[in-house]
């Protein structure tokens, strides 16, 4: 989000990206996350470990258009295949949270955008 951010600014006409931009990731935003455990302490007394997740993926790509998208950065996204890509796939099992009722509530876009304006926020009051 930095790295867009600062091309926006800058007037860049690229930004790089490591690896080629296909391993897929899923993200979760924190409100979420904090509403799952909270839900969990509620509603669940087991052993078992429990995934918290949204059960999507997006590929590197994807998700690099989005924040560029959501940054209001407008220049050309350059994937460095020099660099690693990492594991090719992070996709939690979702199933036994999701048999108890809970689904995240916040989409990939709303989540970027409420972490932009708070990473505007707090670039402000550093200055």
């Amino acid at each position: 989000m930095r790295r867009f951010h600062e091309g926006k600014v800058a007037s860049a006409p690229t930004v790089t990206v490591w690896g080629t931009g296909t391993p897929r990731r899923e993200f979760l935003y924190v409100d979420d996350f904090a509403d799952a455990c909270a839900y969990l302490l509620k509603n669940y007394s087991g052993a078992q470990f429990i995934n918290v997740g949204t059960g999507k993926d997006v590929s590197i790509a994807e998700f690099a258009d989005i924040v560029a998208d959501v940054v209001g950065y407008r220049g050309k996204i350059i994937f460095d295949p020099s660099k690693p890509d990492g594991t090719p796939r992070k996709l939690l099992d979702i199933s036994l949270l999701s048999s108890f009722g809970w689904t995240a509530e916040v989409p990939l876009r709303e989540g970027l955008q409420k972490a932009y304006a708070n990473f505007l926020e707090s670039t402000v009051r550093e200055r």
